[in-house]
């Protein structure tokens, strides 16, 4: 007798869920029009990378996807509800949920590790016991292999730790959304491998569905579930890393020959 895989309906429809929805956004700055007419749609636990040439406007879709900046025209929805509506209390709660990791790890220089971690659990948690700051600190931070360089200063670390360290501060809050501002850049190789990895491991551990911005092809390739390729302020195509990487459009595949 034929075996009927029995699913779970609600577990389908979590799968299924969009958790951000950008439906025909465009962004001019003066004369310079950045975004022509986008269009992307994420779903729960879906690692997305938006890859292309620096001074694209990549970094522009995600700053509208938190209300840094505003469309001149479209939607984003996030969770549902439409960014450009919220107010101040709404834009708060909404950045609780979504995380954001900057070029540059965007530490306070002046914070040792354990300080810059402890000052969202504080600030946006209102934790105030100290024995549960230690202990989501220091996870946070074993879980990004930085459990060593607690109490030192940004300043005393190299350019991957200070990734780790300002990746795990966004994490210990536990957002549902992450959203990676070119997380690899001015790393050397290895580095970059290592947080392409924990990108991913992040991921799995979770759940987390994630906007990856990058032109690092290695990092594409380790942490999409899909890729969606940036030229020139529009969307040209979207797949999977290998079938983008040799399909029959020779843009598509120009951005892929360079580097890998």
């Amino acid at each position: 007798m034929e075996k009927i895989k029995q699913t779970n309906p609600d577990m389908a429809e979590t799968a299924n869920e969009v958790v951000v929805d950008i439906d025909h956004i465009s962004k001019s700055f003066g004369d310079k029009e950045v975004l022509k007419d986008i269009n992307l749609k994420v779903k729960r636990g879906e690692n997305v990378v938006v890859l292309g040439k620096s001074g694209q406007g990549k970094s522009v879709t995600i700053q509208c996807i938190v209300g840094l900046l505003t469309p001149d025209s479209g939607t984003v929805k996030v969770f549902g509800d439409d960014v450009a509506l919220m107010n101040d209390d709404e834009l708060k709660n909404l950045r609780t949920k979504v995380g954001f990791l900057f070029q540059s790890g965007a530490l306070y220089d002046s914070m040792t590790v354990r300080d810059n971690l402890e000052f969202p659990l504080t600030r946006i948690l209102k934790i105030t016991d100290q024995a549960e700051l230690d202990k989501r600190v220091e996870e946070a931070l074993d879980g990004v292999g930085l459990l060593d360089a607690i109490d030192k200063l940004p300043s005393d670390l190299s350019g991957g730790m200070r990734k780790r360290a300002g990746l795990a501060r966004t994490m210990i809050v536990r957002p549902e959304i992450m959203l990676y501002d070119e997380p690899t850049t001015g790393l050397d190789p290895i580095t970059s491998r290592e947080i392409s990895e924990l990108i991913l491991k992040i991921q799995k551990k979770y759940k987390t569905s994630s906007i990856i911005i990058t032109h690092d092809m290695e990092c594409a390739k380790i942490t999409a579930d899909r890729v969606v390729i940036m030229n020139e302020g529009t969307y040209i195509a979207e797949g999977l890393f290998d079938e983008l990487k040799n399909s029959d459009d020779e843009l598509v595949r120009s951005f892929f020959n360079e580097t890998t």
